[in-house]
């Protein structure tokens, strides 16, 4: 099995050596698992919002870093309200910022992470550069 070392603050080694055998057992389970959650999540959040929308949120978050303790449907609601009112980006994708903004109030918070994990890995991932919107849209949402 490949091994991945990541970097946790002290209160996340401890809780996994708390509930799980040991460490690396917690970290083995915590990471599939996590990234089952954000496709799951992804699947719910390409329900709610329709290919305009995701294009709108995608282009929000163009050079956008996001951080662990900024995973919280508010920052997501901040990031794309600021991003339609600074440079219309909804206007781009012909999406009505009033309906957007009331599907994006009703993200929870693990579903809001999810698209800004989805939304910055556009922009970051090699896989990804030079992919259309679209085609992002089909392969990751679709």
């Amino acid at each position: 099995m490949p091994q991945v070392a990541a970097r946790i603050t002290h209160d996340h080694e401890k809780w996994l050596k708390n509930y799980f055998k040991t460490k690396s057992a917690g970290a083995e389970f915590i990471l599939p698992w996590a990234v089952d959650m954000f496709f799951k999540s992804m699947r719910a959040v390409a329900q709610e919002l329709n290919v305009a929308e995701l294009k709108t949120v995608l282009e929000a978050y163009q050079g956008v870093k996001i951080l662990p303790n900024q995973c919280k449907g508010a920052y997501l609601f901040l990031q794309v309200e600021e991003a339609c009112e600074t440079e219309k980006v909804h206007n781009n994708h012909g999406v009505s910022w009033p309906n957007l903004e009331a599907k994006l109030k009703r993200l929870s918070d693990v579903h809001s992470t999810a698209l800004m994990i989805w939304a910055s890995a556009y922009w970051v991932s090699k896989v990804w550069n030079g992919v259309s919107f679209e085609e992002y849209i089909k392969l990751t949402c679709g």
